[in-house]
């Protein structure tokens, strides 16, 4: 019973350390920019715009205005949902596939993706889709990808791991190679200079109406994951021993892999494409509260925002005046601990 208590305490504190730590961070990346404004102005505007208070914006210069509002706070709100898009899904795709080293691009969404947006770059496909068409195409790219591993890796109405895992490796291998030979094709050098920095992830392209696309997809998908956790946690044990508790995994895989796409896809859309999030952030929440997933969840999304805004910060305070695609930083991170992993992994094999 103490143990009990002791654990709830620590998960509490835990949980609402990561909720202030978020709050503070976001207060302190929206200070930061090559525009000198000072905190006090920032959090002025902020009052003034969120309070419909314009009497407080007498004396500022529109283009301050414009640069806190309409530049850095949707920035700093996309990081945030993109984490958390993110890290859910990786944590969601691991439960899947009951795999620890599994990422939200494991079937293939990315290049889904990729595809998409090599098309879109390089051949135009998708630009009567207005000036979003690059992400509108990566977006359709992913989501096919995805429902095609559905069709193919599912038989007799069963979503079997192996199959589904198979046929992701299949058809990613089959778009990468659609890929490539676009890319030599079209011996488009602007175009490739673009897809590069696309397919790197950035958040340069945030705005208010991304957010506001984004925002309600993912904070309605993130609740409902959030009293997923019995059904996660059961994936984890086979679906052999599942069965015997009374349990049939199949459909339920299928509706959290279309919902984890879906996350993906807009992401994508959103920012690009950015690696490794979803799989260094669900094992950090591991660390800190165990596998269980009703207390991994909350911990996962929390930290998953926190871990993408920060990215974003180091990003552009690194070189003074420069953008360093979100996705270098994040693979800087991200790829010394995925060989952490598996490290650690081939070890409790050999035992």
């Amino acid at each position: 019973m103490e143990q009990i208590q002791r654990s709830n305490w620590k998960f509490n504190m835990i949980l609402l350390g990561m909720v202030l730590l978020l709050i503070v961070s976001i207060i302190y990346s929206i200070t930061l920019g090559s525009a000198d404004i000072s905190m006090k102005d920032v959090y002025q505007i902020l009052f003034a715009k969120i309070t419909g208070n314009n009497d407080l914006l007498e004396g500022f210069e529109k283009g301050w205005i414009d640069i806190v509002w309409l530049i850095r706070l949707p920035r700093i709100l996309l990081a945030v949902f993109a984490g958390i898009a993110l890290s859910l899904s990786g944590a969601v795709m691991q439960a899947i596939v009951n795999n620890p080293l599994a990422d939200p691009y494991i079937l293939g969404i990315s290049s889904g993706a990729s595809l998409g947006a090599t098309l879109a770059i390089l051949l135009g496909v998708g630009i009567s889709f207005g000036p979003n068409y690059v992400g509108i195409s990566a977006f359709i790219g992913a989501l096919s990808v995805s429902f095609l591993v559905l069709l193919f890796g599912s038989s007799s109405s069963r979503a079997d791991v192996s199959r589904l895992l198979l046929v992701g490796i299949a058809l990613s291998s089959l778009c990468s190679a659609i890929s490539s030979i676009i890319v030599f094709a079209a011996n488009n050098r602007n175009g490739m200079m673009t897809l590069n920095f696309w397919l790197l992830g950035s958040l340069s392209a945030a705005n208010w109406q991304i957010v506001k696309i984004l925002a309600p997809i993912v904070i309605v998908i993130s609740i409902f994951f959030c009293f997923q956790s019995r059904i996660l946690n059961l994936m984890l044990v086979g679906d052999e021993a599942a069965v015997t508790l009374g349990q049939e995994n199949h459909i339920y895989r299928i509706v959290y892999i279309i919902l984890a796409a879906i996350l993906i896809g807009f992401i994508v859309y959103a920012c690009g494409i950015i690696g490794f999030v979803g799989l260094v952030v669900p094992h950090i929440a591991r660390l800190l509260v165990g596998v269980n997933h009703k207390r991994m969840i909350p911990i996962t999304i929390l930290f998953g925002g926190l871990f993408l805004l920060w990215a974003d910060i180091l990003s552009r305070m690194i070189i003074k005046g420069v953008e360093i695609p979100i996705g270098v930083i994040v693979s800087i991170v991200g790829a010394p601990f995925f060989l952490y992993l598996v490290i650690q992994n081939s070890g409790e094999r050999r035992q």
